[in-house]
């Protein structure tokens, strides 16, 4: 609407009446739906958080429980490992063993090939000579010392020759029994280990998997705390906004009744700011601009005016009219159908 042409005086009222106008408007804008829709996010705020400190505490006595098998399994794995070691040593200690063993299986190897090859010579001159028996013996002799004499050697080849063939039967015999000790033992520490090395490898990947857990465990507990903390950040923002949207509000009822006040010694009230009306028509429900034909206190323009359900001309209206008509208007377009309102 445009401005009417009427005393400065109550002009000067509404120009007053403007700063507390603008006030209003601010804080109208923290109405009860606003704080209500905070409230609402802080609830749910507060929901979402209570549902997550129990995740993480379950997540928590998860991980607790996670650290305490990968802690457990490094142990064993420490112990088995241990065992590896002396199983190890057990090992190497019969490899000496098994080496000497069979240096010493050389030498007797040797001297069997040596006892074989005497023997062999033996049984060789036997042949080609043969073995003297006692009737030629007797009868070969020159006398009875040459007969004791040829006797006694007799015995003592005899003697040689089945010491000889004892022994290597007795060499052999004992060489092929350490090697078959040695053999059984390297085999059972073998055998030992291998169960070792299997049962740490074991462990080893239940403590890697039991670590990787508490790894995972320990991420999901940092995203649910850094989620909390966000949230509390949050409800701690909203709350501060519900306090200042219901001191707004507060002010914004105290800033009303005193507007409604003011508009009463205008001449109000009206039912639109007062200091519009002021602005436009000073209060005079009879004004009339010459140069739009908007009427009334409301400078409501004629075509406006029927639109609204008017009849005849708006500074012919009662007063009840006027404000009926203006309070429609204001509701569907706000302070934006008045000038006096930028």
């Amino acid at each position: 609407m445009l401005i009417s042409d009427k005393p400065s005086l109550r002009r000067h009222g509404a120009a007053a009446l403007a700063l507390l106008a603008s006030a209003v408007v601010c804080a109208s804008q923290a109405s009860a739906a606003d704080v209500g829709a905070l409230e609402a996010r802080v609830a749910d705020a507060r929901s979402q958080a209570s549902a997550l400190a129990v995740e993480l505490e379950a997540q928590q006595t998860a991980l607790v429980a996670a650290q305490q098998q990968a802690a457990a399994a490094a142990a064993r794995e420490q112990q088995l490992s241990t065992l590896l070691a002396a199983g190890e040593q057990r090992a190497a200690e019969l490899a000496d063993q098994v080496a000497v063993s069979e240096r010493r299986l050389g030498i007797e190897k040797r001297r069997l090939r040596r006892a074989r090859a005497a023997l062999a010579r033996r049984l060789v001159a036997i042949y080609k000579s043969g073995t003297p028996d006692v009737a030629s013996l007797v009868l070969s002799s020159d006398g009875f010392e040459n007969l004791v004499t040829r006797a006694e050697y007799l015995r003592t080849i005899e003697d040689a020759d089945t010491r000889l063939a004892q022994r290597v039967e007795t060499v052999r015999d004992a060489v092929r029994h350490q090697l078959a000790l040695v053999e059984q033992a390297k085999a059972r520490v073998d055998a030992y280990n291998a169960r070792l090395e299997e049962a740490r490898s074991q462990i080893a990947a239940v403590r890697a998997e039991a670590e990787s857990r508490a790894a995972n465990l320990t991420a999901i507990a940092a995203s649910r705390e850094a989620t909390i903390a966000t949230l509390r950040s949050n409800i701690g923002s909203w709350i501060d906004d519900i306090q200042a949207a219901r001191a707004a509000a507060a002010q914004a009822a105290s800033a009303a009744a005193a507007q409604e006040e003011v508009g009463r010694w205008l001449g109000g009230p009206y039912s639109i700011p007062s200091y519009i009306v002021m602005c436009e028509s000073g209060g005079n429900y009879s004004a009339v601009n010459p140069s739009s034909g908007a009427g009334g206190a409301y400078q409501i323009l004629p075509s406006t005016w029927q639109l609204y359900g008017g009849s005849g001309a708006p500074q012919d209206a009662p007063k009840s009219q006027q404000d009926q008509i203006a309070a429609q208007i204001w509701g569907d377009s706000g302070p934006g159908a008045w000038v006096c309102a930028g």
